[in-house]
């Protein structure tokens, strides 16, 4: 799928609060309300496409970034629930709000502008930098990592796996899905790493 095919058309979106989705990351969900059965039901007999998006607030309002998200495995309960996996496509911008029939939220986005950060490659020193700071973070959190395997991504996916997994907040998270290029993700990403692996003796992160 190219960025053009889905530039200015519909997106049926999933405003599930602290629910990020990266580019070529996955996501788990289990789906339960009618409305968003109704949408997993919708996206499976069209396209499988589903915005994931931040709710701004509990009026509704969106944040302007979202990602776009390929339902890749499903399972069907007998009681109308879902079982998901989405599979992330691209980043989306929100254009506006469609006005809509459907129990669930659809929007207009454009795919085009928005997908910036899986452009070029990082500087090796960036490469590095961001290998050496997400050893440090899993040993101070006491993660096991398959190092060998994460030197082996590409730099993408290990931008985004970071982002997408690290526990960071979610007001954090989504100016990293914002991030204008990788390499500002990547500088970013390494910054909240930085951050979140400092603590004071009562465990709660501090600024040196």
């Amino acid at each position: 799928m190219t960025a053009t095919t889905v530039t200015g058309q519909r997106i049926s979106i999933f405003p599930l609060g602290g629910a990020l989705l990266f580019p070529d990351m996955q996501l788990p969900l289990h789906i339960f309300e009618p409305r968003y059965r109704a949408l997993v039901s919708d996206a499976l007999a069209r396209d499988r496409l589903i915005g994931m998006v931040q709710p701004r607030d509990d009026k509704g309002q969106l944040y302007s970034v979202g990602c776009l998200g390929r339902i890749s495995e499903f399972e069907a309960l007998p009681d109308g629930r879902y079982n998901i996996i989405l599979s992330g496509v691209a980043r989306f911008r929100v254009l506006r709000e469609l006005d809509v029939t459907t129990p669930f939220r659809q929007i207009e986005g454009d795919l085009e502008g928005a997908d910036a950060a899986a452009g070029d490659p990082l500087a090796s020193v960036v490469r590095a930098s961001l290998e050496r700071e997400a050893r440090r973070f899993a040993e101070r959190l006491g993660y096991v990592v398959d190092w060998t395997a994460v030197s082996r991504l590409d730099d993408a996916s290990l931008v985004n796996g970071i982002a997408q997994v690290a526990p960071f907040d979610i007001a954090s998270k989504q100016a990293l899905l914002e991030a204008l290029t990788l390499a500002d993700r990547a500088e970013q990403t390494i910054q909240l790493m930085q951050f979140y692996g400092l603590t004071d003796n009562d465990g709660e992160a501090t600024l040196q």
